[in-house]
C-alpha cells in the first residue's frame, strides 16, 4: 500500500490540474467533466486525510503543487490539453482518452468490448517503426558513405567510413529506444501502482470517475455507472480499463525495453548495410551498384510507407526516392568540393 501522504499530495495535486484543464475547457462540455473529477478528487484526498488522521499521525501541511505541477499547468495554459494529453495523463490526470479520438466511435454496450479498439495496435507500431527505422539507416548511410565517396574514393577508407557510420548509428537508435520504451513503462507501472492502490481503498469512487469518462463520451449516464461498477467487480480488468480510459494509457504498446532496443538496431543495421555491401565485396563498380540498390531501397521504403499514410505507394516511392535522393547528390557534390578545397 502507498504512503497516505503521498497518495493525499496526488489527489489534491489532480484535482488541481483537473481544475487547470476545466479552465482551458471553459466554455465546452469538457468543462464540467474536468471539474467533476476535480471534486471526486478532493474527496479523495479527504479518504486519504481520515486514513492518516485514524493512524493518529499528524495531518499534512497545507498543499501547494510541486515545480513538475507548475510547469505541467503553465505549460497545458499555453499549448491547451489536447496537445499536452501524454503529460497531463503522466500526471495523474484522467480524462486523456477524450483527446486521443479524432472520429466518433460506438460506446462499449458490454464488459467484453472494454478494450477491442485498442487491441492490435501493438504491431501496427511495430510494423512502423521498422519501416522507418529501415529508411533512417538507409538515408543516413548512403548520404555518410557518397559525402566520403566525393572527397576520397579510396574503398579502404568508404569501408572504414560506412561501417562507423553504421555502428554508430544503430547503437544510437537502439540506446534511444531503449531509453524511450523502459521510460513509458516506467511511468505506466507507477501509474498503474497507484490505481492499483486507490481501487482498493475506494472502488466506488474510481467507479464513479470512470462513469463520468462514458458519460462525456456521450453514453446514457445511468449505463455509463451500471457499467462501470460492472467493470468494478473484476479487479484487473477494472485496472486494465481504469489506464485506457482514465490515463489514456494503452498497455498493449508497452513491450520490452530490450526488444524495442534489439529492434530498432536491426531495422537501422539493415538499411545502412544496403549502401554498404557494394564496398565490402569489392566490387569493380562498387560506387554504381550501391548507388542502384540505394535507389532500389528507397523506393521500396517509400512505397512501405503507404500502408501508413493511405497515399499511392508509387507516389510514396517516387517522393522517398527524391529525398534521399537530393540527400545523397548534396553529400556527395559537397564532399567533392571539401576534397578539391582540403587536398
Amino acid at each position: 500500500m502507498s504512503d497516505p501522504y503521498e497518495s493525499w499530495q496526488e489527489e489534491k495535486q489532480s484535482a488541481w490540474l483537473y481544475r487547470v484543464v476545466a479552465e482551458c475547457e471553459r466554455g465546452t462540455p469538457r468543462e464540467a467533466l474536468f471539474n467533476e473529477l476535480a471534486q471526486a478528487a478532493d474527496d479523495q484526498a479527504g479518504i486519504w486525510l481520515a486514513l492518516i488522521a485514524k493512524k493518529g499521525a499528524s495531518p499534512p501541511k497545507d498543499f501547494r503543487p510541486d515545480l513538475r505541477a507548475r510547469v505541467v499547468a503553465k505549460l497545458t495554459r499555453v499549448f491547451k490539453p489536447r496537445a499536452m494529453r501524454g503529460v497531463l495523463a503522466a500526471m495523474k490526470v484522467r480524462g486523456m482518452a477524450l483527446y486521443t479520438q479524432n472520429a466518433p466511435h460506438p460506446m462499449p454496450t458490454r464488459v467484453d468490448d472494454i478494450g477491442k479498439r485498442h487491441q492490435n495496435g501493438a504491431a501496427g507500431n511495430a510494423l512502423r517503426a521498422g519501416v522507418f527505422g529501415i529508411n533512417d539507416g538507409l538515408v543516413s548511410n548512403a548520404a555518410l558513405i557518397y559525402g566520403v565517396a566525393g572527397a576520397a574514393p579510396e574503398p579502404s577508407i568508404i569501408v572504414l567510413t560506412g561501417v562507423a557510420g553504421l555502428l554508430a548509428g544503430a547503437f544510437s537508435m537502439a540506446s534511444g529506444e531503449y531509453v524511450s520504451v523502459r521510460s513509458q513503462r516506467e511511468m505506466f507501472e507507477y501509474q498503474i501502482g497507484l490505481e492499483r492502490d486507490e481501487l482498493e481503498e475506494y472502488p466506488q469512487e474510481e467507479a464513479a470517475e470512470l462513469a463520468l469518462i462514458y458519460a462525456a463520451k456521450g453514453m446514457d449516464p445511468t449505463e455509463a455507472r451500471r457499467l462501470a461498477d460492472t467493470l468494478m467487480q473484476d479487479p484487473e480488468h477494472a485496472l486494465d480499463t481504469l489506464a485506457r480510459e482514465e490515463l489514456g494509457l494503452n498497455p498493449d504498446e508497452l513491450g520490452s525495453p530490450w526488444v524495442a532496443a534489439i529492434s530498432s538496431f536491426a531495422a537501422f543495421t539493415a538499411g545502412a548495410a544496403l549502401p554498404l555491401l557494394p564496398f565490402l565485396f569489392g566490387s569493380g563498380q562498387a560506387l554504381t551498384v550501391s548507388i542502384g540498390l540505394t535507389t532500389l531501397g528507397l523506393f521500396a521504403v517509400g512505397a512501405s510507407m503507404s500502408l501508413f499514410t493511405g497515399r499511392r505507394a508509387v507516389l510514396s516511392g517516387l517522393r522517398m526516392l527524391g529525398i534521399g535522393g537530393a540527400a545523397g547528390l548534396a553529400t556527395y557534390f559537397i564532399g567533392a568540393w571539401l576534397g578539391v578545397s582540403l587536398g
